[in-house]
């Protein structure tokens, strides 16, 4: 292909290919020095700025872009303001064993009119003990395993019922445990965490918001 550009990502070694592997690749692979546009953004505000740097990159104004994205966000903001108390909300990225939704997460439950649990903004996917999950004890768990999509995300949470507290847990008693398509939405630090937002309003403020996700990229768990 003798590209002039790569975009690739430096988050996580785990889910996708890291930096240095596609650094050594490029130079046995082609000789036509392209320039790699590396990406690792924690916060939406940085995923706003790689938007507009690999724009930049390619002389094309991400303005117009950026604008409807952030417009979307303040919408849900300014409908959610004065709602108090706020759902407490615990986000798992990985069922066994159980890890905490990290980076963006946190922020995109706060904006969705939800309480962060368990995991701290801008920080790595933390891993969480059953005891500290018992002991948070949150009105709504969204569980979102990185790179599953939402078929795979429901046959991998039936494991949380082998567990005996598992259905002790106020949000599994009052029905309020949803999965999501996190391979499409959620675990990429892209535009679409803008639409990830959207679905976790749908979820926490159902009478407020109804952007068309139900169904399609979200659902609530039988459990």
């Amino acid at each position: 292909l003798q590209p002039t550009h790569i975009v690739t990502q430096d988050q996580c070694d785990v889910c996708a290919v890291n930096f240095a592997t596609v650094t050594e690749a490029i130079a046995q692979l082609t000789d036509s020095k392209p320039q790699v546009i590396s990406l690792q953004p924690n916060l939406l505000k940085e995923v706003f700025a790689d938007i507009e740097r690999v724009a930049k990159t390619f002389d094309i104004d991400p303005q117009s872009v950026l604008a409807k994205l952030k417009q979307r966000i303040k919408k849900i903001r300014t409908k959610i303001e004065n709602i108090d108390p706020k759902p407490t909300v615990v986000a798992l990225e990985w069922t066994e064993p159980l890890m905490g939704g990290g980076n963006w997460i946190p922020e995109l439950v706060e904006i969705a009119g939800g309480r962060i649990l368990l995991s701290s903004k801008g920080e790595h996917s933390p891993y969480i003990t059953w005891e500290n999950l018992i002991a948070a004890n949150p009105d709504v768990i969204v569980i979102m395993p990185c790179g599953f999509d939402l078929e795979r995300t429901e046959k991998e949470a039936q494991i949380l019922n082998n567990h005996s507290d598992w259905k002790n847990l106020k949000a599994v008693k009052n029905g309020q445990v949803f999965i999501v398509d996190g391979n499409a939405y959620f675990n990429r630090p892209s535009q679409r965490l803008v639409d990830s937002t959207e679905i976790l309003a749908e979820i926490l403020h159902p009478s407020l918001f109804n952007y068309g996700f139900k169904g399609k990229s979200w659902k609530a768990l039988t459990v």
